[in-house]
């Protein structure tokens, strides 16, 4: 049997090809031209390129496979770029549904994000609570509900698809590196200044690449699982941080309020002078943070045999894969950069 997966030089998609190729499975990764790959150095896999946004490009993509994980998406918390999330996330997705339908696919289990998910201001939120875009929503959160709603038709056509719904990843092999990557070699490198409290849904990278793996075995048609490990406030995860790295956290813990003004000045600075250097605290993200949301995986537990694992030895295996890298003790990560073309991987995306 062959899978299919899209996205796996990211974080989820890195752990999760590490996983089918120690289950014994063939695989093929579908990658952008140019991007940067180096997740999937040295692995066994087949190799085909080409854009989600390019329908032909995924017919050779998706010829001969059995099983799809679509893992690839745009990620943003910053307003602005709504047409490219749209394109990369929601008609990228359309393609690939039909593609994989074309082709005679098995089942596809697509990538959902908690954000998609109704938020509840006095329960936990399941699978049940609508998304509401007028609730202040970023371009992201609305591409990803567009996601499902794509998912949906294609149910409606007769495909088989069900829906991983991810939180936020903590864990190894994050080569690019995530968000939250980036916020732990910080404090790992005593160049956080500075946090505020808040608390959101943590995921750990075995148990979202796990939760996708139930998901293609067990899975209802049509269905979404939210794939969680626990709910952790920021000052909770400043506590795990000082004793995975030795280092104490930073003396300045900002009132949310004020951190939202300077997430509005610092993201239009940058947006305008240093529009590739990644911000760690967009409003977006601010926002998301003070919202406190909580998971309900009662669902990915009663249907999938779910269970989730420690939060704390995602961050320690994360912690220790930077230190592999190199980017602890004062050399931070580098920013998200493309790979050069070569003569051979223009001749795969011509194929």
């Amino acid at each position: 049997m062959k899978f299919l997966l899209t996205g796996g030089s990211g974080h989820l998609g890195a752990n999760l090809v590490r996983r089918l190729l120690d289950d014994g499975k063939d695989v093929r990764v579908l990658l952008r031209e140019g991007s940067n790959n180096a997740g999937l150095d040295g692995l066994d896999v087949e190799r085909v390129f080409g854009d989600l946004r390019n329908p032909e490009a995924l017919k050779a993509a998706l010829r001969g496979v059995d099983r799809v994980y679509h893992c690839a998406a745009k990620l943003s918390t910053v307003d602005g770029g709504e047409q490219e999330l749209f394109e990369c996330n929601v008609i990228g997705t359309r393609n690939l549904l039909r593609a994989a339908r074309d082709a005679g696919a098995g089942r596809v289990v697509v990538t959902g994000s908690f954000s998609a998910v109704g938020h509840r201001h006095d329960a936990p939120s399941d699978e049940t609570v609508p998304f509401n875009p007028f609730d202040k929503a970023m371009p992201y959160e609305k591409s990803k509900a567009g996601v499902e709603h794509e998912c949906l038709k294609a149910v409606v056509e007769g495909q088989d698809v069900v829906v991983a719904t991810s939180c936020a990843i903590l864990g190894p092999n994050d080569f690019k590196p995530s968000r939250m990557g980036r916020t732990l070699a910080d404090f790992a490198n005593g160049k956080m200044r500075a946090y505020i409290p808040g608390g959101f849904e943590f995921v750990a990278a075995r148990d979202i690449v796990s939760g996708h793996l139930l998901a293609m075995e067990k899975g209802r048609t049509g269905q979404k699982y939210i794939i969680s490990s626990r709910f952790t406030t920021v000052d909770e995860l400043m506590e795990i941080f000082e004793r995975v790295t030795g280092r104490r956290r930073p003396r300045l813990r900002l009132p949310p309020p004020v951190m939202a003004v300077i997430a509005e000045v610092t993201q239009a600075v940058q947006s305008t002078f240093f529009p590739s250097r990644p911000q760690r605290l967009t409003p977006g993200a601010v926002r998301i943070l003070r919202m406190h949301r909580r998971a309900d995986t009662t669902k990915a537990k009663t249907e999938l045999g779910y269970q989730p694992t420690s939060i704390e030895d995602a961050v320690k295996e994360q912690y220790e894969f930077f230190i592999g890298q190199g980017w602890i003790d004062g050399k931070s990560p580098p920013l998200a950069r493309k790979a050069p073309a070569t003569e051979e991987t223009k001749k795969r995306a011509l194929a």
